[in-house]
């Protein structure tokens, strides 16, 4: 796909990245894909999916007490926790608060109700059936993942045709969890509705956002402050993974979107 070789001008050192379609067709590839980036925070989708698999299993259910709120406040952004401390901002279900520990908290129900590690429990539950072995976790829930752009591919053909978990329980996780919550996306500012699913950022009315201005209202994904990121739209039935070495900055703000319009008008002209 000629739209991915713009990732060659971007102010980075080194960048790859990948479409896929819902049946696992990969439409094209630009760089070192099988290269290992940090995720940063392109962690957390990984992480819920785990917490997924682990619901469809019984080992943990929704409504499960963990820390101030439950498991689901906790995968929504919606517990109260602050982003990076234990102190507790606001009470479960009423404000989208972005937080690192609510998904260490996360993490930490999860390996207590399996007896597992949850890094363990990850490569278990996600990577190691999806063929992920070029992923790992190695600390925090929140945002210590190292991957590839082909390993990440095998998960976004995951999320679009789900085989590990049920399409209904998928379906719900990206979509909108707690309608109707204010907050803060980080690095886009304050938006009226900081929608979020379980795990997944859902796109919806955001504005200004990282995804393009032709991605859907049903597009999800995640960001990360390593200069990452994947996104499904459901609409057209792609995703897209991008994964470089440079810091999320200002020049990801001015060079994602329209990268992703580019992808979008290349996949709709095919």
């Amino acid at each position: 796909m000629e739209s991915l070789r713009v990732v060659s001008s971007w102010p980075v050192s080194t960048a790859a990245a990948a479409v896929v379609r819902a049946d696992g067709e990969v439409l094209g590839t630009h760089g070192p894909v099988d290269h290992r980036f940090p995720l940063a925070s392109v962690t957390k989708p990984l992480a819920a999916y785990a917490v997924l698999v682990a619901v469809e299993e019984g080992a943990v259910e929704w409504d499960r007490p963990a820390g101030p709120a439950t498991i689901r406040h906790l995968v929504a952004h919606a517990s109260g926790l602050a982003f990076d401390s234990d102190d507790v901002l606001a009470a479960p279900g009423r404000s989208r608060i972005y937080s690192n520990t609510g998904f260490e908290v996360l993490a930490g129900a999860v390996e207590e109700a399996t007896g597992i590690p949850f890094a363990e429990y990850l490569r278990q539950a996600v990577f190691e059936p999806l063929g992920m072995t070029s992923s790992s976790l190695d600390g925090s829930a929140a945002a210590a993942a190292t991957s590839t752009v082909s390993d990440l591919v095998r998960f976004a053909a995951e999320v679009q045709a789900p085989k590990l978990v049920s399409a209904e329980l998928v379906a719900e996780a990206t979509s909108v969890v707690f309608p109707g919550l204010r907050g803060v996306l980080p690095g886009f500012g304050s938006q009226e509705h900081n929608d979020w699913g379980l795990g997944f950022e859902v796109k919806a009315d955001k504005s200004p956002h990282w995804t393009g201005a032709s991605c859907s209202p049903r597009t999800f994904g995640h960001f990360g402050q390593k200069g990452t990121f994947l996104w499904v739209d459901p609409d057209p039935g792609v995703a897209c993974v991008v994964l470089t070495d440079r810091n999320f900055s200002q020049w990801a703000v001015e060079a994602w979107p329209p990268f992703s319009d580019g992808v979008l008008a290349e996949v709709a002209g095919a």
